[in-house]
């Protein structure tokens, strides 16, 4: 009897520890821009291919692809360095408005998530199509004015692809404006590595901090991270642009999930009042601006994990989506967060 009550006592300590890990925030590294040896671009996506190079998606290319960059970050700091563009491997599909990429070293393929089409395709080292691609779920279809997959990520333990529509598809509700205050209603989805649909979940994002009129407004998820356990990262972002420009501001914020800690939806079924929606938890956020004389401003599309830091901590790198340097005022910027888990 005893022993059977020390084993129980060890499982419910163990189970407790990991039912308390959570993702800690450890710092948030300068912002930095490559003009010299990065194009001017529209970076939406990033992916961590081997060693210091990475896989970059533009929505804005004039084909289907990535580039390839490699990225210098210090062992110690977690700052970069240094961003070198090694060239652009693409095919021939004209305006695919390329959002998300995900390399998966098991096939040693590219997965690109496609606003053009609301596609996620395969793709070959050399940017190819492989002509595979995930069943997306008939709901997907309702996804309006260019939110459809913004983010692409994968489990390598639990050999599962996640994206999430953007904002609101139509029939979920209204989405959010620079003045309705709405909250967008998401379905993050789960694809095996067959390229078949398997989860689906609902979640709410924050609700706007903006309450004024926007020449440009952009609210909703712009990418997923997944960290290897069944948790993923979400950065949810809000783009607001006064039609005076002075004053745009992006914020960010990173939250941590755990899809399989939570209730799945039917994708056939609309969201309502009575649906549960992924329980969520802030990780850090951060807010960048524009003003008279400060162009820091960085509208944060793309995120993936990258190198592990001598004292054991975790990258992820973010780029941003400068809307290819738009009147010589934004920037290419990329930065780090450094984390544990």
């Amino acid at each position: 009897m005893i022993r059977r009550i020390c084993c129980f006592v060890i499982l419910l300590i163990a189970f407790s520890q990991t039912a308390l890990a959570q993702v800690e925030f450890v710092k948030e590294c300068a912002q930095k821009s490559f003009p010299d040896s990065i194009p001017a671009g529209n970076y939406s996506g990033i992916t961590h291919i081997e060693g210091d190079e990475y896989a970059v998606v533009s929505d804005k290319s004039d084909t289907d692809g990535f580039f390839v960059f490699k990225i210098d970050i210090d062992s110690v700091s977690g700052e970069i360095s240094s961003v070198r563009n090694m060239g652009f491997h693409g095919d021939s599909m004209r305006d695919a408005d390329c959002e998300g990429i995900f390399y998966r070293p098991s096939s040693s393929t590219f997965f690109i998530s496609r606003e053009s089409d609301n596609a996620i395709a395969e793709y070959d080292n050399n940017g190819k199509a492989t002509g595979r691609q995930m069943e997306i779920p008939e709901i997907y279809k309702n996804a309006v004015n260019n939110y459809g997959f913004e983010s692409l990520t994968y489990d390598e333990q639990q050999h599962l692809f996640w994206t999430v529509n953007e904002s609101t598809l139509s029939g979920d509700g209204d989405y959010a404006t620079s003045t309705n205050g709405v909250r967008n209603i998401l379905r993050i989805q789960s694809f095996d590595d067959q390229l078949k649909p398997q989860q689906q979940f609902a979640y709410m994002m924050d609700a706007p901090i903006s309450n004024a009129e926007a020449g440009n407004y952009a609210m909703g998820v712009s990418e997923m991270t997944a960290i290897g356990d069944g948790r993923l990262l979400v950065l949810e972002r809000e783009f607001y642009v006064p039609k005076a420009k002075i004053g745009a501001f992006v914020q960010c914020k990173l939250y941590e999930i755990t899809p399989e800690d939570n209730i799945a939806i039917s994708p056939d079924e609309p969201i309502s009042e009575n649906t549960p929606f992924i329980q969520k938890r802030l990780v850090h956020s951060f807010t960048t601006k524009l003003s008279l004389f400060n162009h820091a401003i960085a509208n944060y599309e793309g995120m993936c994990l990258g190198p592990t830091l001598t004292d054991g901590s975790r990258t992820l790198v973010l780029v941003s989506d400068s809307q290819n340097q738009y009147a010589g005022v934004l920037k290419d910027w990329f930065k780090t967060l450094v984390i544990k888990f």
